[in-house]
């Protein structure tokens, strides 16, 4: 089955692949603009009709792309693994560490990801993208909670994600993989996930990590 005869749900897939891989080495030169849509368009052979049509956000549906290829990546990592084998922290941590290292690939891409995410409009999807790749690795973790402790799980991790993904940008590994052990260690009882946590704090808190990197700031967030 050729390209042009495939159904129009995997031929979108297969496009949306297609801007992507064409989009990242030029994402230094063009940022995650509609710029970068149209180059990539031309290099992935598509008409800049097609690219509209599939990415009618320009950048923003672009970086939402990226941001879902590294959770497959991430989960991809993970299937060697049984989750159920390990304990909670165990799970939790090899899934930040997969993460951030299926990040870490497109590396100056995934630097001007965060600087997109962290521009005061993007914010809010930056947000929801944490939050989804939260998700992901919860339900690898085995995760069955659909009471309000769904919620702050998923908040907190979130905000774990997204800091260790600083540090690791700013610090490099070792910092980064201290930086986590530290986040899971204060939030690993679970009296203290339910107790004291609001899901609003941790998603302001998740945009001022967000920001740090946007304006460059070095270290680990606090």
């Amino acid at each position: 089955m050729t390209t042009e005869t495939l159904p129009a749900a995997d031929w979108a897939s297969d496009a949306e692949q297609r801007l992507l891989d064409a989009a990242l080495p030029q994402v230094r030169d063009h940022g995650w603009t509609r710029r970068l849509v149209a180059a990539a368009a031309r290099g992935a052979g598509l008409s800049t009709a097609d690219a509209e049509l599939l990415l009618p956000e320009g950048g923003r549906d672009l970086a939402a792309l990226l941001s879902r290829r590294h959770d497959a990546r991430a989960l991809a990592a993970l299937a060697e693994l049984d989750p159920l084998a390990m304990k909670v922290r165990a799970r939790i941590r090899a899934g930040v560490v997969a993460r951030c290292e299926a990040a870490m690939k497109d590396g100056e891409a995934t630097r001007r990801w965060c600087g997109f995410l962290a521009l005061p409009t993007n914010a809010p999807l930056g947000l929801r993208l944490a939050w989804a790749s939260a998700d992901s690795l919860w339900r690898w973790a085995g995760d069955t909670a659909t009471d309000e402790n769904h919620y702050t799980k998923r908040a907190l991790l979130a905000e774990i994600l997204v800091s260790t993904l600083a540090v690791r940008l700013a610090l490099g590994d070792d910092a980064a993989w201290t930086h986590l052990d530290g986040r899971i260690g204060a939030v690993m009882a679970f009296e203290k996930w339910k107790a004291g946590v609001k899901p609003a704090a941790t998603a302001d808190k998740v945009a001022r990590v967000l920001a740090r990197l946007r304006y460059g700031r070095r270290g680990a967030p606090a």
